[in-house]
């Protein structure tokens, strides 16, 4: 797992936490940074030496032409290169998506690349695709998401015939502007098992296996998801310690109450796939704990042995054969 280890609000200190974590006989994390940062650190972790970091608030382009050399960008080398099974990053996303085009490249007949992340729902989760990767897409794009995130289904959450659904405003066909209603028709003509439009309302009690959308609808709506979720579980624990009453209540509820948080906890997963690729790629939160960067080096691991890029691919190519 090629881990860049300055990638994040929290690097190195915890990315390299995270990674020694994450170590096993079956996971080897390589970190990639400035090796006198990461040598105090890194332990019986390998270290590639990378002088350049990319900062979260610098542009895609900018990186491009100044920071080939970076943590980040040298990370995902490795993957291209066929040194790593998988790139793992809590940084620049955007930096991340355009270092994954150069050096991983898309697989054949992708339009886009496509974040795919796991949603925490009430009767187990499901994958919200695209989450970040594109604020812009045409409805072709959100068809070629479904397929992508029906295979996520199928081989990380091991569901059988996944679902499909596309985020909108209404049930009904005709909701949404115009690239949802174009993309309703050509998703109910994709082969896959389209079940039409859900609601954001509906996302957490697993409206279905897959739900599509665009990169800037997706974004806003995980992070409002994200937010909603911590709050909700911050503002239970006030409440149940503010009086003797509630303490009392909280020792009660509190197996239900742990096992809530972790299902609810978005560093359950650590990450999410970056989908297109010819190489499997994670992207972090920027704010990952080494727990959550240890899940996302597992996630990767998981995602590496379960072939996800080639049956990506594979799923791919039966579509473009069958038009």
């Amino acid at each position: 797992m090629a881990v860049d280890a300055m990638g994040g609000d929290r690097a190195p200190e915890e990315v390299v936490a995270g990674a020694l974590v994450a170590a096993s006989d079956e996971i080897k994390p390589v970190l990639f940074g400035p090796r006198e940062t990461l040598a105090p650190l890194a332990g019986d972790l390998e270290v590639v030496s990378a002088d350049q970091v990319v900062g979260m608030d610098e542009k895609p382009a900018d990186v491009i032409r100044e920071k080939r050399g970076s943590s980040l960008f040298l990370a995902c080398k490795a993957v291209g290169e066929g040194e790593a099974d998988a790139a793992v990053s809590a940084g620049n996303t955007g930096a991340m998506l355009a270092a994954g085009l150069l050096e991983i490249r898309r697989l054949p007949d992708v339009h886009r690349p496509a974040i795919a992340v796991p949603l925490p729902a009430i009767g187990g989760p499901s994958v919200l695709v695209d989450a970040g990767a594109n604020a812009d897409a045409r409805p072709e794009h959100l068809a070629q998401f479904g397929h992508m995130g029906a295979v996520f289904a199928e081989e990380i959450l091991g569901i059988g015939e996944p679902g499909v659904a596309l985020l909108s405003i209404g049930e009904e066909p005709e909701k949404g502007n115009r690239l949802v209603r174009e993309a309703h028709d050509q998703l109910a003509a994709s082969g896959l098992r389209f079940v039409g439009n859900v609601e954001g309302r509906v996302l957490l009690a697993k409206a279905a296996d897959v739900v599509v959308c665009d990169g800037f609808t997706g974004n806003v709506t995980l992070k409002l998801l994200e937010g909603t979720i911590t709050t909700t579980l911050e503002t239970f624990r006030e409440e149940v310690t503010a009086s003797t009453r509630g303490k009392l209540g909280a020792l009660l509820i509190r197996p239900a109450a742990r096992s809530l948080r972790t299902r609810l906890d978005p560093e359950t997963y650590g990450g999410a796939y970056l989908l297109g690729l010819r190489g499997l790629v994670v992207i972090a939160h920027g704010n990952s704990s080494r727990t959550a960067v240890a899940n996302a080096i597992r996630y990767a691991a998981r995602g590496a042995r379960g072939h996800v890029v080639e049956r990506v691919a594979e799923r791919l190519a039966e579509r473009v054969g069958e038009r």
